[in-house]
């Protein structure tokens, strides 16, 4: 549209019709006139609002989508980077508390050996020119290690030191298989020689130990503890080795063979103390963890007592000797047949078949009661007035018959 002098004309009065209107709206808002006049106006310009924004609200969200994509993007960037810091740090603080437990059980353990130790941390693993199995540990001259030190962690026995600079030095374990060490029978004198198995041991899980003498007996459970060199170096003495968990026969060799488990893992060491200064006195046996308790062996069980049921005839016992077997059966139970002057060896003496003690006088009924016919004695066969005659006649003895009785 060109700029002419009608144009602005028409402009201008177009803005000031506009302006007219909205005083007289604005002055007369509750005039009867122009009240149903702006209701028409409204309703009609508002239906065409609404028609307008129902097209460009799809093309209005589209476009800001696309505005807004870039700082979406940056925003789930950030948030990545914050979760990933977030885990690292979560993630440290677990090592660190790990790393935090072992230091303290290695300088329980030296302190109660009495071991001068310099923690130091393993930082790579590495095979050392004649060694399978070693690694590097952030610690060297400048801190007092030198070659042919102990090394140990809080469970036991890892190895020694092989070289050194002046921040690192290079530790050969105790599975390498040029590796060996005097070792002690736990609670004894016997000695034997600790050997590494290399890649054959399951990764440092097992070691070989060989007692000296062969003739000893070693069974599986024992515990081992390091022997110690002369002024410690290499090893010193008391630090726990292993258990052993399997044991050979060896026929005709000079030496029994036997394998350890060692108490240190040997396949994730970390945390570590190289000892400095050996102790002043021998701690044997006072390393060793404390001994398992044997299973305790199940009680068994009562067997269950069997009853007789009426008629049933119970099962015979044999009695052995000095043993008193009860009689269960109902013409047992009668208080007279269990008396002892029953069964008393006065009544089974001669002088009672004497023939005072037979005559038809002591025949009579009235000696002759209901007890001794009655069912509490079914082994008793005599008839009512039957006497009797007392036990069989010994050697040389006479028996008495009726007659002469009579």
């Amino acid at each position: 549209m060109k700029d002419s002098r009608r144009s602005r004309l028409f402009l201008g009065l177009l803005l000031a019709v506009a302006l007219v209107l909205i005083t007289v709206d604005h002055r007369s808002e509750n005039t009867p006139v122009f009240g149903p006049l702006r209701t028409i106006v409204t309703s009609a310009f508002g239906a065409v609002e609404r028609g307008v924004s129902t097209v460009t609200e799809p093309i209005g969200g589209f476009v800001g989508a696309l505005a807004g994509a870039q700082g979406s993007r940056e925003q789930i960037t950030n948030l990545k980077a914050q979760n990933a810091k977030l885990e690292g740090e979560l993630s440290s603080q677990r090592i660190d508390k790990r790393r935090s437990a072992e230091l303290q059980a290695m300088l329980g353990l030296s302190g109660l050996g009495g071991y001068k130790v310099v923690p130091a941390q393993v930082v790579a693993r590495r095979a050392s020119p004649g060694f399978e199995d070693a690694v590097e540990i952030d610690a060297g001259t400048a801190d007092g290690i030198k070659p042919d030190m102990t090394v140990l962690n809080g469970q036991g026995l890892v190895g020694r030191v092989v070289r050194a600079t002046a921040s690192t030095a290079t530790v050969v374990l105790l599975c390498d298989p040029a590796s060996s060490t005097g070792a002690r029978i736990e609670n004894s004198g016997e000695l034997g020689v600790i050997s590494g198995l290399g890649a054959n041991g399951n990764s440092g899980r097992r070691i070989m130990f060989r007692l000296l003498d062969s003739t000893l007996p070693i069974k599986v459970g024992t515990r081992l503890v390091s022997f110690g060199s002369q002024q410690g170096v290499p090893y010193v003495a008391g630090v726990p080795i292993g258990v052993i968990e399997k044991v050979e026969a060896t026929p005709g060799e000079l030496t029994r063979t036997a394998y350890a488990k060692p108490f240190a893992d040997l396949s994730s060491v970390d945390v570590v103390g190289v000892v400095v200064e050996g102790p002043k006195r021998d701690p044997r046996d006072a390393l060793l963890p404390p001994a398992p308790k044997p299973a305790a062996k199940p009680k068994p069980k009562p067997k269950p007592a069997t009853t007789a049921l009426p008629g049933q005839q119970a099962t015979p016992q044999i009695a052995r000797p000095g043993a008193v077997i009860p009689e269960t059966g109902p013409a047992n139970t009668a208080p007279r047949n269990t008396r002892r002057e029953n069964t008393a060896p006065e009544n089974t003496r001669p002088e009672n078949a004497r023939p005072e003690n037979t005559r038809p006088e002591n025949l009579g009924p009235e000696n002759v009661g209901p007890e001794d016919v009655g069912p509490q004695n079914p082994g008793d066969t005599r008839m009512p007035g039957q006497e009797d005659r007392g036990p069989a006649p010994r050697d040389g003895e006479t028996s008495i018959s009726d007659d002469e009785a009579a």
